[in-house]
């Protein structure tokens, strides 16, 4: 997932804690913060499975893409992109679209009026203001939330290239290291993710 699920739950508990009395209500804030939670998880993974899908289909053409001498990171893309489009799913990483944080605009939007519409139908929110001024809100939240997060991870991922050796991205070791770096960087902000 694009956002660590711990995260997840952090981003959560701040916008019920930012957003409300103003913009809704909740009697339980708790509960309001892990369906919001559900919702950014369930959104996000439906990219995860769409990934897992095409891997799938490229496995499948693994020897013919090899004799052929196509490039797996092109095919992906491509595969990708045309799925993307045929399911008008918004695509959730803001950095293959030129943003510079994790999720992208178009994702952000999303999410939010994703957000207002779970909010209508739940009996564990009364929205208080216009929905279009509360997803404004949760728009404006959700990435200054973003950017913070940026912040942790960039340092998080220089604290691992000043190791003694190189350590490559996507292998177990720099995964353990990203997660144990990128939760000290949060505690420094007074950010605990468990809680």
């Amino acid at each position: 997932m694009l956002l660590a699920r711990e995260f997840i739950g952090y981003l959560s508990r701040q916008l019920v804690n930012r957003l409300v009395p103003a913009a809704f209500e909740s009697s339980n804030p708790a509960v309001a913060a892990g369906s919001i939670a559900q919702v950014i998880e369930d959104d996000l993974s439906v990219e995860d499975r769409l990934n897992d899908e095409v891997r799938d289909l490229l496995d499948d053409y693994s020897e013919y893409m090899r004799r052929e001498n196509v490039s797996y990171q092109e095919m992906f893309r491509k595969i990708k992109n045309q799925l993307l489009a045929q399911r008008k799913v918004i695509r959730a990483s803001g950095r293959d679209t030129g943003d510079g944080m994790k999720l992208s605009r178009d994702k952000v939007n999303d999410l939010s009026r994703k957000i207002v519409e779970m909010m209508g139908k739940s009996r564990d929110f009364r929205i208080r203001k216009d929905r279009n001024e509360v997803r404004l809100a949760l728009v404006r939240e959700i990435t200054d939330l973003l950017q913070l997060e940026d912040r942790v991870d960039r340092a998080a991922r220089q604290k691992i290239k000043t190791q003694k050796r190189e350590i490559a991205e996507g292998g177990e070791e720099y995964d353990i290291l990203h997660k144990r770096y990128y939760a000290e960087e949060l505690k420094k902000l007074g950010i605990n993710l468990a809680g």
